[in-house]
């Protein structure tokens, strides 16, 4: 790994607590099957799957082939069964990829003037679109506020305005992100309203002919850095008829910096930070910014690409028909640009080998004890990054009834920071599970920590959601805050450090000063809550008035 400045290692400036690791975790796991969680082989885990000859792991690459070789082959010679189709290692998931060839020429026209865009800099574009090209010519563009139509509360921001031709201008986050007091979204949690991925299906339903996003960080939970990465990487989807393709994606989707954003509407005569604070009422009126227009174009490759899912099971012993499912995302953002050091490989170490290596090392430990009552399901995911898209064709095409499967216990970017007092759950779940993680952790002598930062809606953004979408009870699992050492504060700073710096971006790599215990540690409380639900005849449960409860309720009969 190349240092992001010279002779300073980029991992050692972000880890600022982390030691070598010279021991194993506490003795109170030395008790588990196989020797119990070992913090050596999940550092070996990441350091192998974030290694340069892996290539970032981008779906339907070399680096895919590797990952899924290498997931193989550690099942395998760990005694797991194959759990894919036809009786194999890997389910199949169909997928469209969708890349710019070429330059893309966009500018801006204000007062008359076209002004340039760099894409990358001022704006990322992209298409899903079932198209060749994307060509547009002086398209007006229309501020819509938020972009949510949102009927049981009351929310329409787009009050009938017609989009065809027009280009939609939407702020990121919910309305109530910014606002004096909580409002119609409850305030900072974000809900699904929030998320880039509904801004982009709203405005399609509105026939608009392209979207852009006002990226702001804060309310973005990530900086223009992770736009950039993800913007100028290829697009995936699920494969889709092309009537379905043209009434799900716009011929345009992307984002802008604020600060061509606030140019935009200052030419417009209107000022940004104003026209936000209207969006957030519910009265809120479309605005067409003035004369300003927007013209692109590009070239699009688009493709079929087969991705797969790796699954391994362990039958259960008296009731195979009901299953519990762990799993992660193998895939990170493969290679991009050139960082400031010149590296291009985007490791994803971090976000999201050390779940993968979590999920490898908990089916270990299980194959090695014994047969559980329920079957287990370890999932290794495709295309998280690119929509949910593995998760989201699983459950879609599951390989275990979801009516009988008891939870799904989803792992993301454990911290390589050494260990904490606390475990993390992602968002606010309203499921049982949540309960069930801070019993399990107290009985190790650790809590359980309710998501600190639940306007960054990282519910709707980890494969755990498609799952409970479909009414399976399903969390996923991440690192607490804090630290054995230096406490929230110093936990805090380094996750901080990490989504500014390395979220996305070639620095998410493994290091040699990484201290695994934390990584151990985590994946201990994943297997004890997972070993309880193998050998329970208890079903976890959304609590009433959970939005995904009655998704559940409906197959009830199934469980009885």
């Amino acid at each position: 790994m190349q240092p992001v400045v010279a002779a300073v290692n980029p991992m050692r400036i972000l880890l600022l607590s982390s030691c070598l690791f010279v021991g194993g975790i506490a003795n109170a796991a030395n008790d588990l099957p196989g020797g119990g969680i070992d913090p050596e082989a999940l550092s070996r885990h990441v350091r192998v799957l974030a290694s340069d000859e892996f290539e970032g792991r981008a779906p339907a690459s070399t680096g895919e082939q590797r990952t899924v070789d290498y997931l193989v082959e550690q099942f395998k010679a760990n005694g797991l069964q194959p759990g894919g189709s036809d009786g194999g290692w890997v389910q199949e998931v169909p997928l469209v990829r969708a890349q710019v060839e070429g330059e893309v020429q966009a500018s801006v026209s204000l007062a008359g003037k076209p002004q340039p865009l760099r894409n990358g800099e001022d704006v990322t574009l992209q298409s899903l679109r079932p198209q060749g090209e994307v060509a547009i010519t002086d398209a007006p563009l229309v501020f819509v506020g938020y972009g949510i139509t949102a009927p049981e509360r009351q929310w329409d921001d787009y009050k009938g305005v017609d989009l065809r031709g027009k280009i939609a201008v939407v702020l990121i986050n919910d309305a109530d992100f910014q606002a004096d007091a909580p409002g119609a979204f409850e305030g900072r949690a974000v809900t699904y309203y929030g998320r880039w991925t509904y801004k982009f299906e709203e405005a399609a339903r509105r026939g608009a002919e392209g979207v852009l996003i006002v990226h702001e960080t804060e309310p973005a939970a990530y900086p223009w850095a992770t736009v950039k990465a993800s913007g100028t990487s290829p697009l995936f989807d699920i494969e889709r008829s092309e009537a379905d393709a043209l009434a799900q994606h716009t011929p345009l989707r992307g984002w802008m910096q604020r600060a061509l954003a606030e140019r935009i509407f200052s030419a417009a005569g209107l000022d940004f930070e104003a026209e936000k604070r209207k969006a957030m009422q519910a009265d809120f009126q479309p605005k067409v910014l003035g004369d300003a227009r927007l013209s692109t174009h590009f070239r699009l490759k688009r493709e079929r690409v087969i991705s797969r899912n790796v699954v391994a099971k362990l039958e259960g012993s008296q009731h195979p028909q009901e299953s519990v499912i762990f799993s992660a995302h193998w895939d990170a953002f493969g290679i991009g640009e050139p960082d400031v050091a010149g590296q291009t490989v985007r490791h994803g170490a971090i976000d999201n080998a050390t779940g993968v290596a979590s999920v490898l090392e908990l089916a270990r430990v299980f194959a090695a004890g014994p047969r559980p009552q329920r079957s287990l399901y370890f999932l290794a995911l495709t295309a998280e990054e690119k929509g949910l898209l593995g998760a989201s064709y699983y459950a879609a095409h599951p390989l275990a009834p979801l009516e009988t499967t008891a939870a799904v216990l989803n792992i993301e970017m454990f911290s390589p920071d050494g260990e904490t007092a606390d475990i993390a759950t992602w968002g606010n779940g309203r499921v049982s599970l949540e309960g069930d993680v801070d019993r399990v952790a107290k009985a190790r002598g650790r809590r359980w920590s309710p998501d600190p930062n639940l306007e960054a809606g990282f519910y709707y953004r980890a494969d755990h959601f498609a799952f409970a979408r479909k009414g399976v009870p399903a969390i996923t699992v991440g690192a607490g805050l804090d630290k054995r050492d230096g406490g929230v504060a110093a936990g805090r700073a380094l996750r901080d450090a990490y989504f500014a710096r390395c979220y996305h971006q070639p620095c998410d790599a493994w290091s040699p000063q990484w201290d695994a215990r934390g990584l151990a540690a985590d994946t201990l409380l994943v297997y004890d809550l997972g070993l309880e639900l193998a050998n329970s005849r208890q079903w976890p449960r959304w609590q009433q008035g959970a939005e995904f409860e009655a998704a559940r309720n409906a197959s009830e009969s199934a469980r009885r």
